[in-house]
Formats: structure tokens, sequence, C-alpha cells
């Protein structure tokens, strides 16, 4: 191959790369749109065929350049910026709610994504294959396996609105204990309420909003405690994954 070859595509080909980089963009968008995240189909096809894009231009786009004498032409200066570039928009994938980050997955699956524009740009078709189908057992098989090994540490949260008393929230541990279930965290809100004292007159009752998060192997345990706790005459109302409650007004 001559040396002005190297730096020639035809038209085919680079129709060809371009029209593969939005099949391969596009089955790892198809997944991360499935499960309904930020960046989905449509963006993944974008990243790709955009990093693809500037691959062939880094290698092919600049070729008339080639045999002047004050200029240097390097492929990889443009797949640099874009390996680096590409930070920024997978940092907007990543929401933080508290203690909770979600959103990782899916800019590392776009951060991929680029990664596999930029090889079926430059003609690195093999390992762009071989990056995609790892990257859907990845987010697809294991996603499956990780759920099932870490069952058991799935963490259930319930909102639970209690009327205030002297050992209120020992007697809610002890229903959570008789089932085995593990309290990992809990957040209390007062809150007012108005009632009727025993005189007739309105009177401020004090009012707990309580949110558990709870660990238990077993769903049955789980539902065994909230019906035990929601017979509790101190319970206003209970609401959790498939339980809902709320005390009826007299």
């Amino acid at each position: 191959m001559s040396a002005a070859g190297v730096w020639q595509i035809s038209h085919m080909d680079l129709i060809l790369r371009m029209v593969l980089a939005v099949v391969l963009g596009g089955l790892i968008g198809l997944e991360r749109e499935w499960n309904n995240h930020a960046a989905g189909f449509r963006t993944h096809i974008l990243v790709c065929l955009g990093s693809a894009t500037i691959m062939l231009l880094s290698e092919y786009g600049f070729s008339d350049f080639v045999n002047e004498a004050n200029v240097r032409i390097d492929p990889s200066r443009l797949a640099a910026q874009v390996v680096s570039g590409i930070g920024f928009l997978g940092a907007g994938a990543i929401l933080r709610n508290g203690n909770v980050i979600k959103g990782l997955t899916t800019a590392a699956s776009v951060w991929l994504v680029a990664a596999i524009g930029l090889s079926v740009g430059a003609g690195f078709i093999t390992g762009a294959l071989v990056c995609t189908f790892l990257v859907l057992v990845s987010l697809y098989t294991l996603n499956k396996l990780e759920k099932h090994i870490l069952r058991h540490r799935r963490t259930h949260v319930v909102e639970i609105t209690i009327n205030e008393h002297p050992g209120f929230l020992s007697s809610l541990n002890a229903r959570f204990g008789e089932q085995g279930i593990q309290v990992i965290n809990l957040k209390m809100i007062q809150e007012s309420d108005a009632a009727l004292s025993s005189d007739g007159n309105t009177s401020p009752l004090p009012v707990m909003h309580l949110v558990f998060s709870l660990r238990c192997p077993k769903q049955e345990k789980l539902m065994a405690a909230y019906e035990q706790i929601s017979a509790l005459d101190t319970v206003v109302s209970m609401e959790a994954a498939n339980f809902v409650f709320h005390k009826q007004a007299a």
C-alpha cells in the first residue's frame, strides 16, 4: 500500500463504518432504554456515531495536507479529545439523592460507546465487536446475576405515621425483630395533628412520621411484620412496596 493510500478511504468503507457505529451504539442504548435510564437509545447512538465520525475525520479528513512540508498529521489527536471530553456528557447521567448515587453505570456505558465509536472509525472492527458483546453481557446477564447474588442484601423502605407515646419505637423494633428483620436506618420527623381530647376540645396530638430502611431475606416475613404493625392502635398509616394501610376515621 502506498503512503498516500494509508490516508485514503473509499466512500463505501466510510458509510459501512458509520452504519456499524450506529448499530453497535444502538444495541447498548437499547438495553439502557429498556431499563429506563437517563441516557438511552438515541443518546448512545449519537455518542457512538459522533465518536466514529471524529475518528474518521482525524484519520482521513486532512489527507489533502499529507504532502505539505510544514504539516504533521496525528490521527490520535482528535481521538484523545473525545476520550477526555466525553466525561462531561457522562457526568450529566449521574444523579445523587442523599447517600444514594445513581447513573454511574449509564455514564460508564456512554464512555464505552465513545470508545466503540473510535474503534469503528479507526477500522478496529474486531475490537469494537468484542467490546460491544462484552458490554451487553455485563449490562444484561451480569446485572441479573448480581441481583440474584445480592437479593438478601436488598433494602426495603417503609413509612409509618404513628401517634407518639412512650415506648412506641421499642414496640416497632420488637415486631421487626420477631420476624428476623434488620433495621438499617431510621429517620424520624415529628408532626402535629389535631385530635379531640377527653373533654371534647381540640388539642394537639403529637404525631411521628418514621421512615425505616430494612433488610429482610424473605418477603413473607416482611409482610407478616407489616400486618402486625398495622394492627397496633397507635399506627395511623403505613406505606411500603406492595403494602398500604390507612386507619379509617372514627
